[in-house]
């Protein structure tokens, strides 16, 4: 099956949400399709053109956007000078909500991978009449427990890396919130203790979560090293924004009110996050929600994850928005 061939933008702009943050946004495929929106991962990473082929051009009116600092939204969180203090869960729903509205658009379905996933998630549990479908890839659902198990948990398994990055940290902080005490780094006055910091953070993050080719050298560009640390920690660092009994999981406990939401869950086997068995509690509290899993595939689900997830776009085109 494949993906979809690439396409270009018919329409973009920035919208205004606030706080002088403008989002970036953009409109692939037909203008007279059905609405779907596209999350990106991260937080912090932005809205690459492979994301727009999931879906069919013919078919869906394809939004994608960079989440608030992140891409080419502005101002960007790699400017020491960006309020962080705007940038949290509620604050993105909200973006959501008001291109939603300026786009004129009554429902569309959500696509997500990775933090994409937990975005979408709670924007669903949320805002339950504006999303037809869910279709979500490198699953996550935001927790304390997997922000534990992909700092300190996975330290056991990768020992040499977690070595650097907690020798990158402060000796007094090594046994709390790692991603708390990286964020500290980050908001430092000293732009080297800045440097040091999210280069630390993305060499952990390459060490635990194998890419696909070409994917890491993102982290090459210093501009995106840092936007991307600085908002993936100050989201781990800070329960990722979702409240009171994130503990346990607010996106698993709250998982029934997704009642009705069709949905489409594609994990890879070897995505370390399984290891919590997050996927699979997810779809037992969810009925709707399909779940497959590709063997021998990471967070990235690969080839085979990708023809799941177009398929799933492709069925999901033939039913009302």
């Amino acid at each position: 099956m494949g993906l979809y061939p690439h396409i270009e933008p018919y329409d973009h702009g920035m919208l205004d949400v606030g706080d002088g943050n403008h989002v970036y946004w953009e409109t692939c495929g037909n203008p007279h399709g059905k609405p779907a929106l596209v999350l990106h991962g991260g937080p912090g990473s932005r809205a690459s053109p492979g994301l727009r082929r999931f879906f069919d051009p013919a078919a869906y009116r394809t939004v994608l956007l960079d989440q608030r600092g992140a891409g080419r939204s502005t101002p960007s969180a790699a400017d020491h000078a960006t309020d962080m203090s705007v940038n949290t869960t509620a604050h993105l729903m909200a973006d959501l909500e008001r291109l939603r509205a300026h786009l004129g658009i009554e429902r569309w379905l959500v696509w997500g991978v990775s933090w994409g996933s937990v975005l979408g998630l709670r924007y669903a549990q949320t805002h339950p009449g504006a999303v037809t479908e869910l279709v979500l890839t490198g699953v996550a659902t935001g927790s304390n427990p997997e922000v534990a198990l992909l700092t300190r948990g996975l330290g056991k398994i990768f020992p040499e890396a977690f070595e650097r990055l907690l020798g990158e940290l402060p000796a007094d902080e090594r046994d709390g919130n790692l991603a708390a005490a990286c964020n500290r780094l980050l908001e430092s006055p000293d732009p080297e203790v800045r440097e040091r910091a999210a280069r630390a953070w993305t060499d952990w993050e390459t060490a635990i979560i194998p890419a696909p080719p070409g994917s890491v050298a993102r982290f090459q560009d210093p501009v995106f090293r840092r936007g991307f640390a600085r908002t993936v920690t100050h989201y781990w660092g800070n329960d990722h924004f979702l409240g009171e009994g994130n503990d346990e999981g607010v996106v698993l406990r709250d998982a029934h009110l997704l009642k009705g939401i069709p949905g489409t869950l594609v994990q890879g086997s070897l995505d370390l996050g399984n290891l919590l068995g997050i996927v699979w509690r997810l779809q037992h509290a969810w009925p709707d929600a399909e779940l497959t899993v590709v063997d021998e595939a990471g967070h990235d689900a690969g080839a085979v994850g990708d023809d799941v997830l177009v398929a799933a776009t492709d069925r999901y085109a033939r039913t009302e928005a």
